[in-house]
């Protein structure tokens, strides 16, 4: 598709409604509001992958290189039959054609920092007077692409504070918590590009993923090399249709096999509440312990229904001994394990948990509190981390929007912002041209209208001028800054 149809309706003519003699429009990509407790800033990430996929590699083979009438003609019935009668016309289009780039300019912060919430992540504006059209033009499709992979890789940084927070405290493997939140979100993302966008945000702060195309997007955009550095991975797992295959009387003998026939050695996760999860617990791994504990690698329980604090943690008020134990206390009975230097009790390695159901921020916060406060390490589970996390969320979660607050019209500058009297303030926008400086805390801070001469300098670099980009950052690069 012709990517300047990728486009809200109202913008195709918004060209002649600026004022006459408009030659600039600058403006600004910025979250204005967390609607997430506690986040008070925002990572940012995404912006490079927009940049190469929309700005040059769509651009370049739909548009510059499709023949020029080909192209404006597949505009014009488009938006013909669309508007009706319109002025809305194709020679500015034409023009752009003749060109054969795009004459933009974007100023970033560094992709992985952390913004604070009304300062801006980056800014955007035309290099030629007659382009002046296309700054906000792009609004839609920008906005499209760029806040899921801001949003998903800072909840997933927010699920890496918590964690770390409780391994430092309770563990002895702190290191482990790369592996402890683990991406399960592809199924229930709102299609494969938004699932790509997330589980690569994800990935910013974690290497456990299902989400095997999140490392290609890694490779192509953000010059990852799988051979040379751990992008993501994961390991063998059951799934229900495989447990159910064995029949219900027959799941012990299943165990058996994945465990020693299957799986003789390595790590193998094994989806263990298609009927009976306590008797998983208390009789067949029981009656497994010495081959699990002869082999050469890990088995993994997997529980997938009920409340993840409580089954993992223990119910107090259950109603037998084994809701009240929960999965870890019921698995350390059977293998045991060591109490490490701060006191906390780790698992035998041959032996762990990981839930992957309706994990939240708050659950897993109580998780890891839960099993503090029995004695455990918060690192004895892994917590799968899927589409009720990163499919529930909108451009609103961090109030994300893109606003013009400078012009220039007939050579001269104007300040442009919006304050709406009907609003509570997330809203207003900035005024002017925009510096970001370091306060003396080291954190970002806006300073809007400016000269020219100030917007020059300060934190946001040029990364994309006039068709070439400036600056290509790696996924190493970016995991060290969100980190």
């Amino acid at each position: 598709m012709n990517p300047l149809l990728l486009t809200d309706g109202y913008k195709v003519d918004h060209r002649r409604q600026y004022p006459a003699g408009t030659t600039l429009v600058y403006s600004n990509w910025t979250p204005r509001k967390s609607r997430i407790e506690d986040i008070k800033e925002v990572v940012f990430f995404g912006l490079q992958y927009f940049i190469k996929k929309y700005i040059m590699q769509e651009f370049d083979q739909q548009f510059f290189k499709q023949p020029k009438d080909v192209v404006i003609k597949k505009y014009a019935r488009r938006i013909n039959n669309y508007l009706g009668e319109n002025q809305v016309g194709t020679r500015h289009l034409e023009d752009l054609h003749d060109l054969g780039y795009i004459p933009m300019v974007f100023k970033a912060l560094p992709e992985g920092v952390s913004v604070p919430v009304r300062v801006p992540m980056f800014t955007m504006y035309n290099t030629l007077p007659e382009f002046f059209w296309l700054t906000n033009y792009f609004e839609t499709l920008l906005s499209a692409v760029v806040w899921m992979p801001c949003t998903s890789a800072t909840i997933a940084k927010q699920y890496r504070i918590i964690l770390d927070k409780y391994a430092a405290e309770t563990s002895s493997i702190p290191g482990f918590v790369d592996w402890q939140g683990h991406d399960f979100s592809m199924r229930g993302m709102a299609g494969i590009e938004a699932a790509l966008m997330s589980a690569a945000g994800h990935l910013l702060s974690f290497t456990g993923t299902d989400t095997i195309p999140a490392i290609d997007f890694l490779e192509n955009y953000y010059n990852a090399d799988a051979e040379k550095e751990l992008i993501g991975g994961s390991v063998s797992a059951t799934e229900h249709s495989v447990m159910c295959m064995g029949t219900d009387t027959g799941e012990y003998d299943t165990f058996k096999r994945l465990i020693t026939d299957i799986y003789p050695k390595g790590i193998v996760s094994i989806v263990s509440d298609t009927w009976d999860l306590w008797k998983v617990l208390t009789d067949y791994l029981p009656r497994l312990k010495d081959e699990i504990l002869s082999r050469d690698g890990k088995v993994v329980v997997r529980p997938d229904s009920g409340d993840p604090v409580d089954i993992l943690c223990g119910n107090p008020a259950g109603k037998d001994q084994n809701e009240r134990k929960g999965v870890v206390e019921l698995l350390w009975d059977v293998f045991g394990g060591t109490v490490n230097g701060k006191g906390y009790k780790e698992l035998s390695p041959k032996i762990g948990a990981i839930y992957g159901d309706s994990i939240t921020l708050e659950r897993a916060a109580q998780i890891c509190e839960r099993l503090k406060l029995k004695g455990f390490a918060s690192t004895n589970v892994v917590l799968g981390i899927g589409s009720f996390t990163y499919q529930y969320n909108t451009r609103d979660t961090f109030g994300f929007a893109m606003k013009a607050t400078y012009g220039e019209v007939n050579g001269e500058g104007r300040e442009i912002f919006k304050d709406p009297i009907t609003d509570d303030g997330t809203k207003k926008s900035a005024k002017g041209l925009m510096q970001i400086i370091r306060n003396d805390s080291g954190k970002y801070q806006l300073k809007d209208q400016c000269s020219w001469a100030e917007e020059k300098s300060g934190e946001l670099k040029e990364i994309f001028r006039d068709g070439k980009l400036l600056v290509d950052d790696s996924l190493q690069e970016i995991r060290k800054r969100v980190r």
